[in-house]
């Protein structure tokens, strides 16, 4: 069975092919996480939703025109990595570029789920195109079944929103961390992220230079997938002490999602969080924060309604204060 749509989008092919390859432009509508090596026999792997991860191959590229890569899920052995095809058409009409995609070598029931998949995907892509904002994924928001590493993949995309409005005017003010700058802010979750990437054997290479949404994406990317491919069991070596794998993730969803709110807060942002995850995450701030922790890593848990919002109740426990900076 084979998938084949188009659509109109109002900018030049060459930016066009810029939104369907580059891991900044694809964060924007389709992906959580990307990592691309753009060049024929190059591998990418994208994210899709949280818990959801495409890998294949480009085996055609023709910068402002086409496409072609290899499609398959990561873990699923009905559609491994590299067992479909997808072909993406770019063709300069007036007021902008038609987008034709076609997705090949799928069975009717997997057509249908991903013909859904499509669908979404293309309308945030014809959004983001028009507004220059698709605005939050849905999709991504409330991870079905979550765990420790999928809830870490939604609360990456939270913060990745975040980030993209943090300005370098930004980068002086104060955070709820005390002592913390934004821009300090942002080299300490670098790092925490970057750690956490050593203790599972690779290496998270920075980009200072980079704008924060770059920075941060690209590293949690490399950790992200270095801990799909190792898992959540034993123990890891943190440095300063040998650590279960979980509580590692623990850590990493504490350090996305409550650091977001740290920016949204600093930057004077909206932040948008399904009660799923901040209700997940909670439960693991819990499991993770130990009296003994108090006054060193966080602070004493602040106090907030009873008839708070599980993130409120989130930031508090960690020993922010909810109201005001």
């Amino acid at each position: 069975m084979t998938f084949n749509k188009t659509v109109f989008i109002p900018v030049d092919p060459d930016a066009a092919f810029e939104l369907i390859t580059q891991p900044e432009r694809l964060r924007r509508w389709k992906t959580v996480a990307a990592r691309v090596d753009l060049r024929v026999g190059g591998e990418y792997r994208w994210t899709i939703t949280p818990g959801h991860s495409a890998m294949g191959s480009f085996t055609e590229i023709e910068p402002g025109k086409r496409i072609v890569y290899t499609w398959g899920w990561e873990g699923d052995a009905g559609l491994p990595p590299g067992a479909s095809t997808v072909t993406v058409n770019l063709e300069a009409v007036e007021g902008g570029t038609t987008v034709q995609l076609i997705h090949e070598g799928l069975t009717e029931q997997q057509e249908v789920g991903h013909a859904e998949g499509w669908n979404h995907f293309l309308e945030r892509l014809v959004q983001l195109a028009a507004s220059g904002d698709a605005g939050p994924d849905e999709w991504a928001a409330a991870p079905d079944p979550i765990d420790e590493l999928s809830s870490a993949e939604a609360a990456l995309a939270v913060a990745q929103r975040v980030l993209r409005g943090v300005g370098k005017s930004d980068l002086g003010s104060p955070t709820p961390c005390e002592d913390f700058t934004v821009d300090a802010l942002l080299d300490h979750l670098f790092g925490s992220i970057a750690s956490i990437g050593k203790a599972l054997g690779v290496t998270v290479p920075d980009q200072p230079a980079a704008t924060p949404e770059v920075r941060i994406a690209d590293a949690a990317q490399t950790t992200l997938e270095a801990f799909r491919a190792r898992g959540t069991q034993g123990s890891l070596d943190m440095g300063f002490a040998e650590l279960p794998a979980t509580i590692v993730a623990n850590i990493l969803n504490l350090e996305l999602l409550v650091h977001a709110w740290d920016f949204a807060r600093a930057t004077g942002q909206e932040l948008s969080v399904s009660p799923v995850l901040s209700d997940y995450v909670l439960g693991l701030a819990r499991n993770t924060i130990s009296p003994q922790m108090r006054g060193k890593s966080f602070a004493e848990e602040t106090l907030v309604d009873e008839s708070a919002a599980s993130l409120e109740r989130l930031v508090a426990f960690t020993g922010r204060q909810v109201a005001g900076l």
